[in-house]
C-alpha cells in the first residue's frame, strides 16, 4: 500500500524541550526525534521530518513565517500530501494565522505542539503530533486553509485562541468551536470554513504594527507614547464593541490621518459594531475619523492582517479596508 508523504516541519517550542543544566527546559529535540518518538506514526504515513527552526515560539518573527511558508509552497508542488508544523504554544494562534493568509492551497497545512515538555508524565507532544498527521492525510481536510490541531480537537486558524498558560486544553475557538475532532483514528469534521483568498507572494519589507488594549480610564498617554516611535500601523483593541473615551479618539483620529488604524475587541468574541452607539468615542465616532473596522478578527489576529498587509506595501485606507471585508470589516457603511 503506498503511503501518503507527510512533511512534519519542527520550529522548536515546548514539543521539543528536554531540560537544561541551567534551568527549565530549552528547545533541543530535531524534528526527526519527535517523530520517531510516536508509535504508529509510520503506519499512517511517509513521514518526513525536517528542522526547519529551534526556538521558543515567543522568539518567532514574520521573516521565519514567510520563510516557513515559502517551504510549504515547496513541498505542495512536489505533490505532498500535507505538512505538519510543530512550534510552541506561545505564539500558535498567530502564527497558525499568517499561515492561513499567505497559504492558497489544497493540500492540508496543520500546525501543532505541546503543553507539557517530553520529560513530564502524560506529555500531550505525541499525541499532537500523531492526531495532526491524521488530520492531514484527511481528505476532508483538503482546502480548509491551515487548521491548528491539539488535544484531538480541530480548529480553524482564523478562529482558534490560546486561552490558559499551562492546561493541556488551553486552545479554544470563542466563536465558533472547534471544526473537528479526532477520535479512534477517526478525522471527524463539523463544520467547513469558508475560503478566504491568501495574499501573494511578494517581496517584503519591515514593518511595525502597534496592538493597544485599552482599559477603564485609558486617556490615551500610551497610545501617544507608541506612536511617538514611528509605528506604521496601529490596532486598538477596544472596549465592548469598540469604544474609547473622547480624548482618545481624538488621537486616534488624528493618528487616522497618517497611518492604518484598525478597531478591534478586547473581548475576544464578537465583532467590532458599525452602527449602534453614538455618543463621543463610540464605534459610529471613530469610522466617521476614518479609523477602520476589524469586524471579528481579534486585535492579534488584527495586527497580523495589516502586518503582512503593510509588509507588502499596501497602506492606502481603502486597500486595507477592502482586506478586512471578508472577515466582517471595514469602512463605515454608506
Amino acid at each position: 500500500m503506498n503511503r501518503p508523504i507527510v512533511t512534519v516541519l519542527g520550529l522548536g517550542g515546548t514539543i521539543a524541550m528536554t531540560p537544561s543544566a541551567a534551568g527549565g527546559v530549552v528547545p533541543a529535540l530535531s524534528a526527526e526525534a519527535l517523530v520517531a518518538a510516536v508509535p504508529g506514526l509510520g503506519e499512517l504515513a511517509q513521514v518526513e521530518a525536517r528542522s526547519f527552526r529551534q526556538m521558543p515560539g515567543a522568539h518567532l518573527l514574520f521573516d521565519d513565517l514567510e520563510e516557513l511558508a515559502g517551504a510549504i509552497r515547496e513541498i505542495a508542488a512536489r505533490g505532498g500530501r500535507g505538512v505538519v508544523v510543530t512550534q510552541g504554544t506561545d505564539t500558535i494562534e498567530e502564527s497558525a494565522f499568517v499561515l492561513d493568509r499567505l497559504l492558497d492551497l489544497d493540500m492540508p497545512v496543520v500546525v501543532s505542539g505541546a503543553m507539557r515538555n517530553p520529560s513530564l508524565p502524560g506529555a500531550d507532544g505525541p499525541a499532537n503530533l500523531l492526531a495532526s498527521v491524521q488530520v492531514a492525510t484527511s481528505e476532508e481536510a483538503r482546502g480548509m486553509g491551515c487548521l491548528v490541531v491539539l488535544n484531538d480537537e480541530v480548529h480553524a486558524a482564523r478562529f482558534v485562541r490560546k486561552l490558559h498558560t499551562s492546561s493541556p486544553a488551553a486552545f479554544g475557538s470563542p466563536m465558533a468551536g472547534p471544526i473537528g475532532w479526532v477520535t479512534e483514528g477517526r478525522v471527524r469534521f463539523n463544520a467547513r470554513v469558508a475560503r478566504v483568498p491568501a495574499l501573494a507572494p511578494a517581496a517584503t519589507r519591515d514593518a511595525r504594527v502597534g496592538l493597544v488594549t485599552i482599559a477603564l480610564g485609558d486617556d490615551g498617554g500610551h497610545v501617544r507614547a507608541l506612536l511617538s516611535h514611528g509605528v506604521d500601523g496601529l490596532v486598538v483593541a477596544a472596549t465592548g464593541g469598540g469604544h474609547v473615551r473622547p480624548e482618545l479618539a481624538d488621537i486616534l483620529g488624528e493618528a487616522a490621518g497618517r497611518i492604518p488604524v484598525l478597531l478591534a475587541s478586547r473581548t475576544g468574541a464578537g465583532e467590532t459594531l458599525e452602527r449602534t452607539y453614538g455618543f463621543p468615542g463610540s464605534e459610529i465616532d471613530l469610522l466617521r475619523r476614518g479609523i477602520v473596522r476589524a469586524g471579528w478578527l481579534d486585535g492579534l489576529k488584527a495586527r497580523i492582517l495589516l502586518t503582512l498587509l503593510l509588509r507588502r506595501g499596501i497602506s492606502a485606507r481603502d486597500a486595507v479596508a477592502k482586506a478586512f471585508e471578508p472577515w466582517g470589516g471595514g469602512l463605515a457603511a454608506a
